[in-house]
């Protein structure tokens, strides 16, 4: 199951029924859990933390130290969740001393090419599209798909469930929910679809919809808009989510 012309450091530990193919080089300081696969060329390096079930693809790096020039050799890591599909050179370097850990959760799909900068939190059962770029520090959310090319600014957070469409850039937030496309980018409308295929009720997705066409569609500012909501919505935890986001945004959501 471990190639001979793998490399990996003594102190690395690794968990049981893991296959690591040629040319694989796994550093000190690496943690690795049961039934991985790790393709050829593939590198994992110092502060890495990989959970169970993933399989990497070859020439992806994991736990690269940071892009960031305040960087200074803090003791950081960068940690990988369970049943994960790591393609083809995607690279996941690791935390800064701003959150000490980059975090990319479980069962979620990261295309080829694909970079998750310092300090970045990925959700679960998320899909991220071939060469999307990821600054530091953004979040997304459970459950979202990003197309491919997309770039995301630093501090930025996507909710969950939504749908971005290819070759989108954006400096805010995206809040749950809803697809996102154009240029510039923009709200265009809930992820219905998507919705649906995850079993959403029609009578939440009715309720879902009628909250942005308040938020978007009403002319009100943010504030006014979202007291509109809480008057004339029913409220659930999805539609409480919506509204936590949206005043929790640092940056302001996209229009």
């Amino acid at each position: 199951m471990i190639s001979p012309l793998a490399y990996i450091h003594p102190e690395a530990k690794i968990g049981e029924n893991v296959e690591i193919g040629p040319f694989v080089f796994i550093d000190k300081n690496v943690e690795i859990g049961d039934n991985n696969t790790i393709m050829p060329n593939a590198t994992i390096l110092y502060g890495s933390r990989i959970g169970n079930g993933n399989t990497i693809f070859p020439g992806a790096v994991i736990g690269a130290i940071p892009q960031d020039l305040k960087f200074h050799g803090e003791d950081t890591t960068a940690e990988i969740g369970d049943n994960n599909t790591i393609r083809e050179n995607v690279t996941i370097n690791r935390g800064t001393a701003a959150k000490g850990r980059t975090v990319v959760g479980s069962n979620n799909l990261l295309m080829e090419g694909v970079h998750v900068a310092h300090d970045a939190l990925v959700g679960n059962g998320c899909i991220i599209g071939n060469s999307t770029k990821m600054a530091g520090e953004i979040i997304i959310d459970d459950n979202a798909i990003i197309s491919a090319a997309v770039l995301m600014h630093q501090f930025c957070r996507v909710g969950g469930y939504v749908m971005i469409q290819g070759g989108s850039r954006f400096s805010k937030d995206i809040p749950p929910y809803i697809i996102a496309g154009r240029e510039p980018i923009a709200y265009a409308g809930i992820n219905i679809v998507g919705l649906r295929r995850r079993g959403f009720s029609n009578e939440l997705i009715e309720n879902i919809h009628n909250t942005y066409r308040i938020i978007y569609q009403s002319g009100m500012n943010v504030t006014d808009a979202l007291a509109e909501v809480r008057k004339e919505v029913p409220m659930s935890p999805e539609i409480e989510y919506i509204i936590s986001f949206i005043e929790n945004s640092q940056r302001g959501i996209i229009r």
